[in-house]
């Protein structure tokens, strides 16, 4: 048997040194040791390398706006549904579709599940009378699927979201202002979605046409009442506020789109070829497709989740809960309301795709 060291005698357990990145606190109890309390950081980034996220962006704009091949620059792949589904014997549809596809890509050990959700028909008809309410109705019909694994007793442990984070909307490159089709759609769909304009194809336009047709849009924008992503209400601190105010006042962005490489000045870059030149989709002199891709991926794309949850999931839960008295919202007989227009779902999931 072995011997029983007394307590007195024990020796006490070291204390871990203090890193040397680790500041004093500046506030509250002084700490004696280093405790640890920093690696949560580290656990947090962990757990999301092994379990991903989604995220998920809709695309809505007249045909030949460049919206399949933007969102390929965007993700550096092909993502699009045109570059999955899409064949050229495909006729307009008569009426506003969904279609979305699916890809799990990865970057530096991250997996991401990204959905694009189309909308081929949008605008395209000669009478466009309410054709933004089959994209209002897919919106609110991720919100209904997700409520309704959020209130089962036995619920998942990752409830799947297919909400939709972001929608890119494509302004026409007219030069002149916004048609009345933007308007409508905008202040619907702002009240239930993140929505970010973009005009397409700027580089028909030139620079002064470009800057003179940003303000106007501002302008109209402000006058109808319309906030785009990120709302104003929604700054959480003056680092955000002044952040956002750069984006705000960059609104809409102005970009080109392209996924052919050409050779410019020794180096291969991005970009679409004209009689004059290259227009370098990275350059941000050529057009702020680089603004567009760092404020929505980089810098702001879990706030984009967060937005969607926090604000406009939560604004159609709480409303689906008052219209059912605060009691249970769901019963197992018991769909969303119909809007008589027709909408077609294709799902298509590639294998991940390292970069």
């Amino acid at each position: 048997m072995s011997e029983i060291v007394p307590p007195e005698v024990r020796p006490k357990p070291a204390v871990p040194a203090k890193p040397s990145h680790v500041a004093p606190p500046s506030s509250g109890s002084a700490l004696l040791g280093y405790i640890g309390i920093d690696t949560i950081i580290e656990q947090m980034r962990k757990k999301t390398m092994k379990t991903g996220f989604d995220f998920n962006i809709m695309v809505v704009g007249q045909s030949g706006l460049g919206k399949s091949t933007l969102v390929n620059t965007l993700f550096k792949s092909q993502v699009s549904r045109r570059s999955t589904s899409w064949s050229r014997d495909e006729k307009i549809p008569k009426t506003v579709e969904i279609k979305s596809a699916s890809h799990v890509i990865e970057e530096g050990g991250v997996k991401m599940k990204l959905t694009v959700v189309d909308t081929p028909g949008f605008g395209d008809q000669i009478n466009n009378e309410n054709c933004w309410e089959p994209i209002s109705k897919y919106i609110n019909e991720q919100y209904e699927k997700f409520l309704k694994e959020e209130v089962n007793i036995a619920r998942k442990k990752r409830i799947p979201d297919t909400r939709v984070h972001c929608c890119l909307y494509f302004i026409s490159p007219t030069g002149h202002s916004l048609r009345q089709l933007d308007i409508e759609f905008m202040k619907h769909l702002s009240r239930v979605v993140n929505i970010i304009p973009v005009i397409a194809k700027s580089d028909t336009l030139t620079l002064d046409e470009k800057t003179e047709f940003k303000q106007r849009v501002r302008k109209e924008l402000e006058a109808c009442g319309i906030e785009c992503y990120p709302q104003k209400e929604f700054d959480e601190d003056m680092e955000d506020k002044s952040d956002n105010d750069k984006i705000r006042e960059a609104m809409p962005f102005a970009v080109v789109g392209s996924d052919k490489e050409y050779q410019v000045n020794g180096k291969r870059v991005l970009g679409r070829k004209t009689a004059w030149g290259v227009v370098e989709v990275e350059n941000p002199n050529h057009c702020e497709f680089s603004l567009l891709r760092d404020f929505m991926i980089r810098s702001h794309l879990q706030d984009l989740k967060e937005v969607t949850h926090n604000i406009h999931y939560e604004t159609y839960r709480a409303k689906r809960l008052n219209d059912n008295g605060g009691l249970h919202p769901i019963s197992s007989g018991q769909d969303t309301q119909e809007i008589p227009m027709p909408i077609k779902h294709t799902q298509v999931i590639s294998k991940p795709t390292k970069f």
